[in-house]
């Protein structure tokens, strides 16, 4: 089921609290959009609680670092505050690409929807897995990433070198004749391009919306592939503006999730609870929810809570087509994982930006690398950014810009923190370890190999975290030792608390994850469905 058009507010936050849920879904991403469309269209209540604004459905603006202005920035869908990380000793503060809005920050995404390969889940000869392997198997999880597809409307090729079986992609547009020149250049050298995966139905007057808000039914998101259709059935309530504090819970239930919006306090309560704030905001409501039988909160007995963060690792390209082809635009046509996995060792996949080397994207591009650096105290120098962005620009002229996602492992000192003074800012600590850096400059020296008879330049100096990819703080395992969740993604030793946004991967593997995530999200959700519907059989027979 598909609907557009404005999300409409059935209830008022004193009506819905007076109300017992079937289920309550704590956020709106991708985990917490396709949830909660899953369990509505099954037949379920469900209650969506959303920190931030559902916005205007026709309004189309990117994640912008530069506004500061905490008012301006709620009610554009940004996350409100500055993150404080830590990385390698040092300090900074910064604005993530965080989305706080219906939808989250999957509004604002690119569109990227890329399987991961079976080595990313489990251990194979050729492929040891660094965590042994996820606690289910490829083929268990295999038909959920085809029906993701479908759900999301994955328009893309298939990638010649994948040994994936079943897929639901869909014919993409023709390619323009600059991407099937840069495409052919490719091939020519040996690689193996195809048509990247994006979750974009390409309507009349089509935008794409990469990195933007999409003013129509087109670009598959949280909001438009999940939130939208799950109101449509009639069965689900958004309170958007509605902050959750914490969990009430006792022995091994949640009872009620604690919500603050337009400065009254609520307790809403339902049979099931989905936490899908985010890999930086889940745990942090879990640390949140303390009791007297865990003062260190919710599933935190070991001290895993908002451990073992991961990011992704950015090396960005700017590489110049051969001369002659003409291009619409910015590309985000290609990908390619022919540096994805070599001698066992990981790295990752290959991929247009959907951006140029403009003056404003390196302005934004260089104003970040200032931000996370030792100077980022001396405010006044930061203008001085825009000479040298004016001088790329025009060097670079008509490149464009690719990345290497190289995926990250899971490391317990990396982790994000509550600070109880302040829940709005998200507090990380992050280090590299020394695997890293080393699959770093392999992983140059591979692109630089293979990238031969291109003109092109790394952008990217010291090793770069992807803050658009955190992943892995509540990871989920089949020993509650290592693990903060079971294998279906329930909190250990909690009868009805699961979680299904990034939080859940014990490894960021080497694509995008949000097609995992959502993937994952209908998994969970057929798990609590039979739940509910094995709960209703029993009361029936009493």
């Amino acid at each position: 089921m598909e609907a557009s058009g404005e999300i409409s507010r059935a209830l008022t936050a004193q009506e819905a609290a007076a109300r017992f849920w079937d289920v309550i879904v704590i956020g709106t991403g991708i985990g917490g959009g396709t949830i909660g469309r899953r369990l509505a269209e099954s037949g379920l209540s469900v209650l969506f609680l959303e920190q931030g604004p559902q916005g205007i459905r026709t309004e189309q603006h990117a994640l912008n670092s530069e506004i500061g202005d905490r008012t301006a920035r709620e009610i554009r869908g940004y996350w409100p505050t500055r993150i404080r990380a830590t990385i390698n000793g040092r300090e900074s503060r910064f604005y993530s690409p965080t989305g706080a809005g219906v939808g989250g920050s999957s509004v604002f995404y690119a569109a990227s929807l890329e399987m991961p390969e079976r080595h990313d889940l489990e251990a194979l000869p050729e492929a040891p897995h660094p965590t042994g392997g996820w606690p289910i198997t490829y083929a268990e999880f295999a038909p959920y990433l085809a029906e993701a597809q479908t759900l999301y409307h994955v328009c893309g090729s298939r990638d010649p070198l994948s040994q994936q079986g079943r897929t639901s992609l869909r014919v993409p547009p023709p390619m323009t004749e600059g991407d099937a020149g840069m495409k052919k250049s490719f091939e020519d050298i040996s690689l193996h391009p195809y048509r990247i995966h994006m979750g974009i139905k390409y309507v009349p007057g089509c935008l794409e919306c990469i990195g933007f808000k999409c003013p129509k039914n087109c670009k598959m998101d949280g909001r438009s592939a999940g939130v939208e259709p799950a109101m449509a059935t009639g069965r689900a309530t958004l309170l958007d503006d509605c902050k959750v504090i914490n969990l009430k819970w006792e022995k091994s239930r949640v009872e009620a999730a604690t919500a603050e919006q337009a400065g009254a306090v609520f307790q809403f309560r339902a049979r099931d609870f989905v936490l899908a704030a985010g890999a930086l905001s889940s745990p942090r409501i879990l640390l949140a929810s303390r009791s007297e039988q865990a003062p260190n909160g919710c599933g935190n007995g070991n001290d895993l809570v908002g451990r073992n963060l991961m990011f992704h690792l950015n090396e960005m390209v700017a590489l110049w087509p051969r001369r002659g082809l003409r291009f619409k635009g910015p590309t985000k046509a290609l990908a390619l994982r022919d540096f994805y996995l070599r001698d066992g060792q990981r790295f990752g996949s290959f991929q247009a930006m959907g951006v140029d080397a403009s003056y404003g994207s390196i302005v934004h591009f260089l104003n970040g690398m200032f931000d996370r650096s030792f100077l980022r105290g001396m405010r006044t120098l930061r203008q001085f950014t825009r000479i040298p962005a004016a001088i790329a620009a025009k060097w670079f002229g008509d490149a464009k810009i690719f990345v290497g996602i190289l995926e990250d492992l899971p490391y317990r000192e990396n982790r994000v923190l509550l600070n109880s003074d302040d829940p709005d800012e998200i507090v990380v600590e992050y280090g590299f370890a020394n695997e890293i850096l080393t699959r770093r400059r392999a992983f140059r020296k591979m692109l630089r190999k293979g990238l031969r008879g291109h003109r092109f330049i790394f952008l990217s100096f010291g090793p770069e975290l992807n803050f658009g990819h955190p992943c892995g703080t509540l990871p989920f395992g089949n020993d509650p030792a290592k693990s903060v969740l079971d294998k279906s993604c329930r909190v250990h030793g909690m009868e009805n608390m699961s979680v299904v946004d990034a939080s859940f991967m014990p490894t960021s593997m080497g694509v995008n994850p949000s097609l995992t995530i959502a993937a994952n999200a209908l998994r969970v959700g057929d798990i609590i469905i039979a739940r509910q519907k094995a709960h209703a059989s029993e009361k029936e027979a009493v």
